[in-house]
């Protein structure tokens, strides 16, 4: 299986003031397991949309759109 990558990676402010470089739906669902601070709906959405993205049944642009949707519903800075 190859690696799925995002075609603009996502830079996002973590606690502490660390940034980290998301580059696809890999690197998206190692965040969200790690200490994500919310785990509400968009956090839900966006793990399943990675696991969707990386299995090719969506697209890795849904993936990257719902996790952002995660990253502002847990008050992080994404860009």
């Amino acid at each position: 299986m190859h690696q799925v990558l995002w075609s603009h990676p996502i830079e996002l402010g973590l606690d502490g003031g660390d940034v980290r470089k998301v580059m696809g739906p890999s690197d998206a669902l190692a965040c969200l397991a790690g200490q994500w601070p919310h785990r509400g709906p968009y956090y839900v959405a966006a793990r399943s949309a990675c696991r969707a993205a990386i299995a090719g049944r969506r697209t890795p642009d849904e993936a990257r759109r719902l996790f952002m949707f995660a990253a502002k519903e847990a008050h992080l800075t994404a860009h």
